[in-house]
């Protein structure tokens, strides 16, 4: 290559790189990428490293350490409330303009479903997740995380027309939610056990989804 053009094709390949990302498609995973293994798990467990994800609120805030920046969930028998893990440390919107604290996940097992409402297969996954939904609320709290340019009214759409007004839905246009938790792709899956270690993280088929609802403890 002449040495005119290696300075195009340095400004270039950056932008190749982020149209990639981009256009990953519909449910495609990035696992490599992400440093996940072959069953979409990453090592290591939990969500840790620094920045965004180090225990402060999606919105940029950073947290002080006092626990004001999420409410803490009260137990259900009157005991002690559980502590808040870092990985429920963040707070958000649901599709229809309420707000939404992690931290009220606490103390039990929780699905984080993130689909975007132009996804044919999250469109086709949308009723095995309710199905899931009901058949665990006693026990497993699930959430919807929408994102990747939906937009409000495709989002409230998507959840009408699919019957997922059993669980929250949170509008994360931005991304923060999907950050937070590496997610690279729709139609993903983060599961988290009752102390928040993240267990999962990756696609599911319907069966695949529920067998591994059912055996979060």
């Amino acid at each position: 290559m002449s040495d005119r053009l290696l300075p195009l094709a340095r400004r270039l390949v950056p932008g190749v790189l982020a149209v990639t990302l981009l256009l990953t498609g519909c449910g495609e995973t990035a696992d490599r990428a992400s440093g996940r293994n072959a069953d979409g798990e990453r090592a290591g467990g939990a969500v840790t490293g620094g920045g965004e994800r180090a225990g402060g609120e999606v919105t940029g805030r950073p947290d002080t350490g006092s626990g004001a920046a999420t409410a803490v969930p009260t137990p259900v028998d009157g005991g002690t409330p559980p502590a808040v893990p870092a990985t429920l440390r963040f707070t958000g919107r649901t599709v229809d303009g309420k707000p939404f604290d992690a931290a009220t996940l606490a103390g039990r097992p929780a699905v984080l479903w993130f689909w975007a409402a132009w996804c044919t297969r999250c469109r086709a996954a949308a009723s095995h997740v309710a199905e899931v939904q009901r058949a665990n609320a006693d026990r497993v709290s699930l959430v919807g995380v929408s994102g990747l340019n939906s937009g409000d009214a495709a989002m409230r759409r998507f959840v009408a027309d699919n019957g997922l007004g059993g669980f929250p839905s949170l509008a994360d246009d931005a991304g923060a939610v999907w950050r937070r938790f590496e997610v690279t792709s729709q139609e993903w899956y983060v599961l988290l056990d009752s102390t928040g270690t993240v267990v999962h993280s990756g696609p599911l088929t319907a069966a695949e989804l529920r067998r591994r609802v059912a055996a979060l403890s």
